[in-house]
Order: structure tokens, then sequence, then C-alpha cells
């Protein structure tokens, strides 16, 4: 069973197993009626009965899980962005199917954002987070300058490297290190490969340096670091005025620079009211890569913001040198097309425990 306390609800939000099933059911076939719940729970193999279908429907419509429409014997039932968000995801086995077969959304959510909780982490995750953060600050104490200077080097050469690398790029790490540290471009490589690491180093410096200014994620902040992670590399500047599309996904992006405009605010008005800076980061980290705000390096632009937003609040900075990349494409691609923050939160909490564990920026 997984809690989850919503900060501005006068109750925890329980949500069960069973509960998880009939969220399932919901994503794949969209508003249905009580009576079809039952049938799609039968056909799963779970005992129960109409009676008690109907009182857990009940329930998830008060928790806000579900949303009602019409009443008496023409009452339907859909999900709510509430439920996506927490909807439990097996994300290698939804995107194994090929896109249009999938039965995720093909539209930008506009509810989604505003949806979002204060607080996204359960108590045992907001625990694990917390932890790694106590150690991580005994590990930072103390440290003399030449060992900062290295760590930070570590730290810029790894995450560089595998950020570049989950957008195709196909330096090596020891590459990496040798065009950072020796400005040395590896052979057999395109310039734009090497200028996307080097924008990844500039961007860290950047947040680094400045990091009371990311706070929280407002457009002018998205923007200038944006403006790092592409220059030199034929990408306009600015909100895009232009449609993009996601390979592998049949989701669509917003098409029209008004709705973008507007969405940035509403990420930006999401971030700010969220509570935990861990919460920050990872809404931060889904919400860009949602929005494609940018022509490209929008997933970058991503990554650089959410290591902004826990620098900002003294906490460790991702690296991502662990991850696994194809992972990390499917959890990205789970939260265009259902909306669950679920398989991305796995991999954040994963990532900064191994961050504390095994970098120490200060």
């Amino acid at each position: 069973m997984i809690r989850y306390k919503y900060l501005n609800d006068t109750k925890m939000t329980t949500i069960s197993t069973k509960q998880q099933t009939i969220i399932g059911i919901f994503l794949e076939k969209g508003g249905i009626q009580s009576s079809d719940v039952y049938e799609e729970v039968t056909k799963l193999g779970e005992k129960t009965s109409l009676v008690t279908v109907k009182r857990m429907l009940s329930e998830m419509a008060s928790e806000g899980i579900l949303e009602v429409s019409g009443s008496g014997r023409s009452t339907g039932y859909h999900i709510s962005p509430k439920g996506r968000v927490f909807a439990e995801i097996n994300s290698k086995e939804y995107i194994s199917a090929e896109p249009d077969k999938r039965f995720g959304l093909s539209r930008y959510n506009f509810d989604l954002l505003s949806s979002i909780p204060e607080e996204i982490f359960t108590d045992e995750e907001l625990k694990r987070l917390k932890n790694a953060t106590i150690e991580y600050e005994k590990r930072i104490t103390d440290l003399p300058a030449a060992i900062q200077k290295k760590e930070m080097e570590r730290l810029i050469i790894e995450l560089s490297w595998k950020s570049s690398r989950i957008e195709g790029n196909t330096y090596t790490l020891l590459d990496t290190e040798k065009l950072i540290l020796e400005n040395k471009e590896a052979p057999g490589h395109s310039k734009k490969e090497a200028q996307m690491i080097l924008n990844h180093k500039d961007a860290f410096n950047y947040i680094h340096k400045n990091s009371a200014q990311f706070k929280t994620l407002t457009r002018k902040n998205l923007e200038e670091l944006h403006a790092i992670l592409v220059k030199d590399l034929s990408v306009g500047l600015g909100l895009r005025k232009k449609p993009v599309g996601v390979t592998g996904s049949k989701y669509l992006p917003l098409d029209n620079i008004h709705q973008i405009t507007e969405a940035v605010e509403n990420l930006s008005a999401t971030v700010t009211r969220i509570t935990t800076p861990y919460a920050k980061a990872l809404v931060a980290l889904l919400g860009i890569s949602y929005i494609q705000p940018f022509e490209d390096g929008n997933k970058r632009t991503s990554r650089l913001m959410a290591n902004a937003l826990l620098l900002s609040h003294s906490l460790a900075p991702l690296s991502y040198r662990s991850v696994d990349e194809n992972e990390y494409r499917e959890a990205v691609l789970v939260f265009y097309e259902l909306n669950s923050l679920v398989p991305m939160k796995k991999i954040f909490i994963n990532q900064y425990e191994f961050a504390t564990q095994n970098y120490a920026v200060k």
C-alpha cells in the first residue's frame, strides 16, 4: 500500500494495490461505468463484487483520483489528472508497444501541472532523500580547496557525458574527460558532439555560480539556461514558434507560442507552490520535457534546471551517471503519454542517493 500526503488536503490519500489496478483500467479504457470496471477487474482474476467495486469507485472519486460524470444508472467515471500522476506503470512493458498501438494521450493535458500536489514523495521516500542529504553534508564539510576543484571537475565530466549520451551523443567518458580538461576533441566525432558536451560544462558552472537565482523556475532563468546549452548548435533561442514532434511517441506538444508561454508560466507557478526542493527538481525535470518549450535542447535544459534547483537549496546535483538510458527515455515517454511521474520518481531517488554517495560538490 502506498501513502501520499496531499498538503492541501485534510487527510492522507491512500492508493492501494486494488485501486492501482482500477487506475490501470481507466488509463487503458478511458471513461467507463462501474459495471464495466467490475467486468474488467474480474477478467484480471480479482475476486470481488459489483457492490465492492462501486464503493471503491466512490471512495476514489471522493479522494480526487477519479472524476464523476452523469448520475444514477448513467453515472460514469474517468481518471483525474491527480490519479494519473501517481499511477504505477511498468514503463518497459508500456513502451514496448508501437506508438500508435499504445493507449496513452496524444495531446497536451492542460490540467496536469496545476493538479500536481504540493508534495509528491511519500514519507518513506522523503526519509530516504533526507537521510542521503545528511550523509552528503558530512562529505562536503571541511573539504580542502584542491579536493573541491577535483570533485567539481569529476561531476561536470560525468554529467556532461551522460546527459549528452541520453541525447544520442557518441563520445565516451574518457573522450569527454579529455575534451573538458584538455580541450582535445575526439577523432571521428562531429564538432556538434563536442560543442554539446562543452555547453553542459558551461551550463553547470553557470548554475553553480549563480545558484541564488534558481530558488524556483522562471521563464527568464529557463531561457538563459537553454541559451547556454544550445550555444553554437544552430538552435533558435527563446520559446519556439513552430510545432515539434517527439520521436517514438504519438504525443504532440503544444504548437503555438501563446499556449507555450502559458504552460511555462503554469510550470513556474507549480514549482514555486511545491513544498520540498526534491519535488521542485523532479517536477521541473518532467515539466520542461513535457512542454517542450524550445525547438531543441529541452531535455538537456530540464536536467540542468533540476540541478539548478537542487544546488540553490544546498542539495546534491545529479550526474545521471548510473542511469540506464533506455529506462530514462521510457520514463519520460510515460509522463508524456500517461502523465505518471512514478517511473521517473524512482529514477530520481536512485540517482540522488548515488550522487550523495559519489560526489562532494559545495
